[in-house]
């Protein structure tokens, strides 16, 4: 997996995580990747600072950027109401789904759903682009 921080068009900046570089590139080719706050499609990638391992094995940010815990759920929300709003609830169906668009037996469509750790491992080694939808703490009240 790898961590990207993106920015669109209209200033908007937030961290989304992909399989690989490639499947990065590859899904902003198809225009599915937009926006966490306003869907816009004009997404490019930020210029990012490494984390550096110190002596001590604590991570160390260079970067001073990084939004705070408000700002980070709010857009955490956003994005799942995004995807809830635009994609389709395939229930405990995600695996089979996500291979049948994956392997181009359905036409390509956003579907969210359940789906067990095998099913996750499977996936991934399939080579089927999918990200979890983030979890959040208001919703275990």
């Amino acid at each position: 997996m790898i961590q990207y921080s993106l920015h669109c068009s209209k200033g908007h900046q937030y961290d989304a995580w992909f399989k690989n570089a490639a499947a990065f590139d590859e899904q902003q080719a198809r225009g599915i990747v937009t926006c966490a706050v306003c869907g816009d499609a004009g997404i490019e990638k930020a210029l990012m600072a490494p984390a550096v391992a110190r002596t001590d094995n604590e991570k160390v940010s260079l970067s001073s950027a990084q939004p705070d815990a408000v700002q980070l759920r709010a857009l955490l929300r956003a994005y799942r109401q995004k995807v809830i709003s635009e994609a389709d609830y395939v229930g405990d169906k995600f695996a089979e789904e996500a291979r049948k668009i994956h392997f181009e037996e359905v036409e390509a469509r956003g579907i969210y759903g359940e789906a067990t750790r095998d099913d996750v491992i499977a996936l991934a080694e399939d080579g089927v682009d999918f990200m979890p939808l983030p979890d959040l703490p208001e919703e275990h009240n």
